[in-house]
């Protein structure tokens, strides 16, 4: 498993393509906090609940100070799919290769149906306008993870 990122440290940048092929990059959301988080599989059970708890939870994010964006090995055409199916209004983005994922050490070993595997870990990061990294929370539960978080923020 990659290095983990702690509290206090600036978290590494990046430039992805999101849902409609466009480059996003951190720097885009300097100035502002943003809650970045890492999830395995688009349109996949854990992770479909957890994109629409921050989808139903983005307005209250929102008026904390937090904007909110996904990042996952998808492709574009995916994240487009899950955007439309599940009505997220956050920007999802393609982390092809996952190396994004292991920078921030969102990639590791993890058992899937009983099977030992690598992948990505399920991983939710707070960041403050400057990048660094005020939380990490890694290998999170998908049911009740957002609202632990808000708790977290103090974000009602």
């Amino acid at each position: 498993m990659s290095s983990q990122l702690k509290p206090g440290t600036t978290a590494p940048g990046f430039s992805l393509q999101d849902a409609s092929g466009s480059t996003v990059s951190l720097s885009d959301f300097s100035g502002r906090n943003v809650v970045v988080y890492f999830y395995p599989k688009a349109a996949t059970p854990g992770c479909t609940t957890e994109a629409c708890d921050f989808r139903d939870s983005l307005g209250s994010l929102k008026k904390g100070g937090y904007e909110v964006v996904g990042i996952s090995p998808d492709s574009p055409e995916e994240l487009s799919s899950f955007i439309e199916d599940q009505g997220l209004t956050f920007p999802l983005l393609s982390d092809d290769g996952a190396q994004v994922a292991r920078e921030w050490g969102a990639w590791g070993a993890k058992t899937v149906s009983g099977k030992e595997t690598e992948g990505v870990l399920r991983s939710t990061f707070v960041l403050d306008s400057e990048g660094r990294v005020t939380h990490a929370a890694y290998s999170v539960a998908p049911t009740g993870h957002v609202a632990q978080l808000r708790e977290t923020l103090g974000v009602s």
